[in-house]
């Protein structure tokens, strides 16, 4: 039974580090070796149990008895036979002394296991380089007794095959990791010291050293190689010296091209004398004379391939005409007198070093990690490398054109305010359902001290997703926020922070607004969608989309405005895309690349709001980020920057000045949306003269925007602007085409004026709205002018009825604050504005049906977020009725636990607050509540008592106190209330420790006393689950003495805490502080016998106050029972005791009734439990009906 326990757990381990195709191959190769018969290998083809395939595989080699597992290994390789039965045309590269590749075997465990072994790396290498070899059928080796080879066009036609085939890419990908982790600087000290001993450094690239006698010598027995270029296992060798047997030379077409912009130039070329080849251990065969050795490049040019191996750090081989025997290799060159630095890993002076940019794998923090040092402190041999640059090229000339191409285009700034930029630090988010019963999701909504902010900047947003992913994946990464926060701005600027080179990890970045993919047709290819479907579409040859093909890695795709894709929902889940080069529908196209099937590894950057039916799949993206918008300083900065870049300096100041005194425009421009029509017309309004002021209301800030343009324009344009723009809306778009304007005029003047522009992408004719706030603002136009929609109707357009109601999805979601205010606010300066007087007398209808459905609302009965939309849409109105009667009725206790209040909904809210005339009592937990916002709020005289985030609660008060406002700290820390406080999170647990450390710091500095919120918490819950319950319970036990009113603490979860007899120990300690503790609830904690007896002898210090107790459902025995009835008649103001579903018998409870009868005051003792039979229950009853047995 060990034997076969010794091969079940060698086949477990085999099959679980293995691919499916891998698992095939040992099925076949057992069946060869007639180990198994062809039925039973059908049947292990389609067993769908790992561990029952293992099994079968385990009892058909114990069949066999003195069966090796060396077999096994041999036949999991499926590539060469044990040694005795190897083909005469493949050596042993280790020669006689080293291990066989069946000796060998496929290594288990990880690199450091391969280095602790026996096994020698180079007869490794060699093994998975003729696995990978002997499995491309198409593939003629050429072999000879002493070396195999093969020549350019067979070594070509294998890389054309690798390119094609997924599962072989994805096999060679191992090798390289193997490489790159196998050749270490420690690893081969010894050996580079012999390989590079005789460096030498001379001037010219085709002269060498002379060879040492006795190195010649000691390779006099091997026949002399080929001066044809021969590989061998995983090298490429070739004599360099003599310009007449040169087997090639880099491509003449190269020899003076420049590097392309951001490129790291290449290391020099090292002269290094050609030794011969061992049959030692490298497998490397070289013919007498000097080589050539080139250090490591970035990425090769179209027909350089690159080989790596032992005693080289690149060798190249160039596809290619052989040279004349009469040409002469370059004649100059510059010299080496040191080893060049590799350049991926800094101060590492081994040619075994991999750069950073040829290896797929390696993590981007490695590329990433220089990014504020200059190029000099990067590389020492700069003066060096540039000048070979012009010998060594990066890329092929198409490709490098392609490159410079992409680089002026999306390097170039926009001109004038458009150009205006503001550093905004993203916040990592979450995706969640707005409600339990709700199928709409929303952003998650942290409190503010917990958000998590991408200080690090781009290079962190894009490194984020790399933690979920393995190599060599597709990694997505989707940037969220509401219409107007800045996201498609943020977009076009990942191209331009690319192409100034502050992106060194990607080779190319592709830009495409989603709005171009929503397009019918099957005839698109890959080529379509990377060059010609993005704004300024490039031309692009074969050349460089295998070029980019071969590298996925190295590219990131930037999908704009994802939502605009919701029409194409299903591609998500469909099924895959075409190939490469093959045409399908760009849904297809879609599918293929968020399935990896497409450009498999590539990073795919999607920004979109975050509601819609995207959603769901947006939830599952590797790393989510939120826009949150500007700050207040962010806004300022902002309006500054835009008057500079306008050429209105003196302004900025004034702008400003209105801007402030205009406090609900200032919450607004958190949003750069509004930001930039504030900044627009207040450029409009100062031009005019002094005596500016800005609007109190969104509705006449874009009135005073629109106002000027409607006066010159053609007659019913703006009407018609208006249509396009809600039948638009409703269909879940913002481009439009030219044949959907009525006319060419409307068109014109349109454009002109800035109400649409052109929209980013190939199609010349397609136009988008300038925003999608004006956008909102158009659509409430045509609600308020069209006589096609009916006024019983309108409220629903409100969107304050229950969803059922509502004939449209609200995605125009700024529609209803607008409607109001151009239905409410005076015709002369709103509708009048815009319209004649006729169609704005229109409106007057609409104007009495929405006054009676908003005055016929219960604003109590209203969720928090359609309360908050009630708020706004009365706030636009500005009409005095609607304002008093939504105040009046709002109730004195406001929760908005869960609902997101961004600085607009705190300030309506905060002076609704104050026109109310009552006071009240606020939630504002998880609201994410600014600072400022929340200050303004709680600080309110109206405002007697709010709940806020501890952390967020503490954070104001510091501010306040570093401030100076006492007065206003002493009152917030009156009204603050954390009563009844569950802790769900270890970090609940954390903030409240802040809180009475808060308090135990206040004490010591001033008179002031006890917080009230700590001093008045009388119920405490904590349901941290049987994981984090046991790690946060200590702490909070440390702090329970703090809360001297505690009346109920509840240690009781479904999911069970499980603190244990060790949590009930720390917890009976703190009994004798407690002394208002009237409820305890230890129920589901693992308790034994053990930690009842603690809390038995700790239960008298709470005999005064405690009155229910419960231990339900823990594992507590006789021995518990018994201390619990010792303890029973001391609790003179015990009422209930609950301690069913335990584990003591009938003796136990029979202890429990005898001291039950010593305590009278008791009124409930439930003990049920299934270890005591059913008739001692019964009897112990009917003894003392007191006895609870359900």
């Amino acid at each position: 039974m060990n034997h076969f326990q010794a091969i079940l757990t060698q086949v477990q381990r085999l099959l679980s580090s293995h691919l499916p195709s891998q698992v095939r191959a040992l099925l076949d190769s057992l069946l060869e070796e007639q180990l198994l018969s062809r039925e039973y290998h059908r049947a292990l083809l389609h067993e769908p149990d790992g561990e029952a395939l293992a099994r079968k595989i385990s009892l058909t080699l114990m069949e066999k008895g003195d069966l090796d597992l060396a077999l096994l290994e041999w036949a999991w390789s499926g590539l060469q036979a044990p040694a005795a039965k190897r083909s005469p045309g493949l050596r042993d590269h280790g020669g006689s002394a080293q291990c066989s590749a069946m000796e060998l075997g496929p290594l288990e465990g990880g690199y450091l296991e391969l280095l602790n072994s026996d096994a020698d790396p180079w007869c490794l290498y060699h093994l998975y380089d003729q696995m990978d070899l002997s499995s491309e059928e198409e593939i003629e080796l050429c072999s000879e007794p002493d070396t195999d080879t093969i020549n350019c066009d067979q070594f070509s036609s294998l890389l054309c095959d690798m390119e094609g085939d997924e599962e072989t890419r994805e096999t060679y990908a191992n090798i390289a990791e193997l490489d790159q982790y196998v050749f270490q600087d420690s690893q081969l000290e010894g050996l580079t010291k012999d390989i590079f001993k005789h460096i030498g450094s001379d001037d010219l690239l085709g002269d060498g050293v002379e060879v040492p006698a006795e190195v010649g010598q000691k390779s006099q027995k091997r026949p002399e190689a080929p001066a044809m270029p021969v590989v061998t296992g995983s090298f490429l060798v070739g004599p360099v010296g003599d310009s007449s047997a040169l087997p090639f030379l880099p491509p003449p077409a190269l020899s003076d091209q420049e590097p392309a912009c951001g490129q790291t130039l290449p290391e020099e070329p090292a002269q290094v004398p050609a030794v011969p080849a061992w049959s030692s251990a490298s497998g490397l065969n070289l013919p007498a004379g000097h080589i050539q050795l080139i250090s490591t490049l970035p990425a090769l040019p179209q027909g350089l391939w690159q080989i790596s191996g032992v005693g080289v750090s690149s060798v190249f081989i160039y596809q290619g005409a052989m040279p004349q025997a009469g040409q002469a290799p370059p004649s100059s060159g510059p010299a080496i007198h040191s080893l060049p630095k590799s350049p991926g890993r800094p101060g590492s002076t081994s040619p075994f070093a991999p750069s950073a940019a040829d290896l797929p794998s390696m993590p981007e923090p490695a590329l990433t990690s220089h990014a504020g040092v200059t190029e000099s402190e990067m590389s020492p041999t700069q003066s060096q490398a540039g000048e070979v640059s012009d010998k060594l090229p990066r890329w092929s000339e198409p490709v490098e054109q392609f490159c410079r191409s992409l680089r002026d285009k999306y390097g170039a700034e926009p001109a004038g305010p458009d150009g205006v930029l503001v550093q905004v630090d993203l916040v990592r988010a979450g995706l969640e359902r707005t409600s339990s019963k709700s199928q709409e999701w929303g952003l998650a909504t942290p409190d503010w001290a917990e958000r998590q902010l991408a200080r690090g900047g781009l290079a962190e947003v894009l490194l984020a997703a790399g933690q979920r992913r393995r190599p060599r994946e597709t990694r997505v990464v989707a940037v969220l926020g509401k219409a107007g926060q800045g996201k498609s701005c943020w977009a076009r600027g990942v191209g331009r922070a690319w192409a100034r080179g502050q992106l060194p990890q990607y080779d190319f970045v592709f830009h495409v607004p989603c709005h171009c993919l929503d397009r019918p047709g099957d005839a698109y290819r890959l080529r379509d969608l990377l060059f010609s479907l993005g704004p300024q579409p490039l031309a692009a040859d074969d050349e460089v989309l295998s070029h980019i093909s071969r590298r996925p890695d190295r590219v990131l795709l930037v999908l704009d405005a994802f939502e605009e894709l919701e029409a194409q929902e299903g591609f998500l889940h469909g099924a895959g895309g075409p190939a490469p080069t093959e045409p399908g529908s760009l849904r297809g196209l879609l599918a293929g690349l968020f399935q990896r099937k497409l450009l498999r590894g590539c990073t795919l950057l999607l920004t979109a709001r975050p509601r819609g039916r995207l959603a769901p799949s947006l939830s599952r993206a590797d790393a989510l980020f939120e826009m949150p918008g500007f700050s207040a300083q962010q806004a300022r900065d902002y309006v500054s920057c835009y008057f500079e870049r306008s050429g209105a300096t003196e302004h900025g100041d004034r702008a400003l000045a209105l801007l402030r005194d205009q406090p609900f425009l200032l919450s607004h421009s958190h949003s750069p949306t509004v930001c930039r029509a504030v900044c627009q017309l207040s450029e409009a309004l100062l031009e005019l003269g002094d005596g500016a002021q800005l609007p109190a209301t969104l509705t006449g800030l874009y009135v005073g925007l629109l106002g000027p343009a409607v006066r010159d324009g053609p007659p019913g344009a703006l009407v018609e602007l208006a249509r396009l723009a809600w039948e638009l809306g409703r269909r879940h778009r913002a481009a439009l085409r030219e044949g959907q304007f009525p006319s060419a005029e409307v068109r014109t003047w349109a454009l002109a004026k800035g109400f649409v522009r052109p929209a980013p992408g190939p199609a010349a004719a397609e136009l988008a709205f300038s925003s999608f706030l004006l956008q909102c603002f158009l659509g409430a136009v045509w609600l308020a002018l069209s006589s096609e929609v009916k006024n019983k109707e309108l409220p629903q357009y409100l969107a304050l009825t229950p969803r059922k109601k509502r004939p449209y999805d609200n995605w125009l979601e700024g529609v209803p604050r607008f409607l109001a205010g151009l239905i409410f606010q005076p015709r002369p300066r709103c509708l009048g504005a815009l319209v004649g007087p006729a169609e704005a007398a229109a409106a007057d209808r609409k104007r009495k049906v929405l006054t009676r459905y908003l005055k016929q609302l219960q604003p109590g009965a209203l969720r928090a977020r359609r309360l908050l939309e009630l708020l706004h849409c009365a706030h636009e109105a500005q009409e005095a009725g609607i304002w008093q009667h939504v105040v009046r009725e709002l109730p004195a206790r406001l929760s908005f636990l869960g609902t997101r209040l961004t600085p607009p909904d705190a300030h309506v809210l905060g002076r609704a607050l104050q026109a109310a005339g009552q006071d009240f009592s606020l939630d504002l937990r998880s609201t994410g509540i600014d600072p400022s916002g929340l200050g303004d709020l709680v600080g309110l005289s109206c405002v007697t008592r709010f709940r806020a985030a501890l952390s967020d609660t503490v954070g104001l008060w510091e501010s306040l106190r570093q401030r100076g406002e006492t007065e206003l700290l002493q009152a917030v820390e009156e009204k603050f209330t954390i009563e009844p406080f569950k802790a769900k999170s270890p970090k609940d647990v954390e903030d409240l420790g802040n809180l009475v450390q808060t308090q135990r710091t206040r004490s010591s500095s001033d008179a002031a006393g006890e917080l009230p919120a700590v001093r008045d918490l009388r119920k405490l819950e904590f349901a941290l689950g049987p994981t984090a319950g046991p790690q946060a319970f200590p702490k909070l036990v440390r702090i329970l003495a703090a809360f001297s009113s505690l009346q109920h603490l509840d240690l009781d979860s479904l999911s069970e805490n499980k603190i244990g007899d060790e949590g009930v120990a720390q917890l009976s300690a703190t009994f004798p502080q407690l002394k208002a503790l009237e409820t305890l609830n230890l129920s589901q904690n693992s308790i034994t016998d053990v930690g009842a007896c603690k809390l038995a002898e700790a239960l008298p210090s709470l005999a005064a106050s405690l009155l229910r107790l419960s231990l339900y459902n823990n594992c507590i025995c006789d021995a518990g029972a018994e201390s619990l009835a010792r303890a029973l008649p001391d609790m003179v103001s015990l009422r209930v005791v609950d301690v069913q579903y335990n584990k003591f018998t009938a003796a136990g409870a029979q202890q429990l009734a005898a001291s039950l009868r010593k305590c009278p005051r008791v009124e409930t003792l439930a003990m049920w439990t299934p270890t005591i039979p059913f008739g001692v229950q019964e009897h112990l009853k009917q003894l003392d009906s007191r006895i609870s047995l359900r």
